[in-house]
């Protein structure tokens, strides 16, 4: 949460809500506090070499606008290990690369991947997959989903398997930057470490984290 180079110290999660179903560019903001009482109330992401840029914050329900429409992955939009997903295929993006989204009726912006790695193999050991997109700072905590071609009862609204969590571009420390290209994939951090998340109990977060 904390970015000490950029002097980011956010107190405060604030997002749009969408709070109409007959007219998508009517919201509302809504505000997400990190901490009470000093400590912080998020559930930290890790893996083998230390923290992730994956959390969980619990939602007051009884806060949320009345009005409020939405659509939320569940567990049964989860990859399972009896679904097979070839390598090279096409996967979606969703998020606010450089901030840039459709600012009258609040949405994000897709781009078009291709799963780079075999799924599920952790990549050199590591919690995520590689995708081949063209992606841009800020896309860090989008969903990487494939569509659904036959999706069953629970995920008829929401016809999207939620695949990984983008994090960040991937690059070789040894490449030539004067003669070599950047190789243009990504890492996604699997969606499973959601599931981790929410089963783990509550457990306080240093501000400084």
């Amino acid at each position: 949460m904390v970015d000490e180079p950029s002097e980011h110290f956010p107190d405060r999660i604030e997002v749009e809500l969408h709070v109409d179903p007959a007219n998508i560019a009517q919201s509302t903001g809504y505000s997400i506090p990190l901490y009470r009482n000093g400590k912080g109330l998020w559930n930290q992401g890790r893996d083998s070499a230390g923290e992730i840029d994956v959390a969980l914050i619990e939602l007051d329900r009884s806060a949320l606008p009345a009005s409020m429409v939405y659509r939320a992955f569940t567990p049964e939009h989860l990859h399972r290990s009896d679904q097979r997903i070839e390598i090279g295929s096409a996967l979606l993006i969703l998020g606010f690369p450089l901030g840039f989204h459709d600012t009258l009726h609040h949405l994000p912006v897709a781009r078009q991947a291709g799963l780079a790695s075999s799924f599920g193999l952790r990549f050199q050991g590591q919690g995520y997959f590689l995708t081949d997109a063209r992606t841009h700072r800020g896309g860090s905590g989008a969903p990487v989903v494939l569509r659904i071609a036959d999706p069953p009862a629970e995920c008829a609204l929401l016809p999207w398997r939620l695949l990984g969590v983008h994090s960040a571009r991937l690059d070789m420390l040894t490449r030539d930057t004067d003669v070599d290209e950047a190789l243009g994939l990504n890492c996604a951090w699997y969606a499973d470490i959601l599931m981790t998340l929410t089963e783990a109990p509550a457990r306080s977060t240093d501000p400084a984290a």
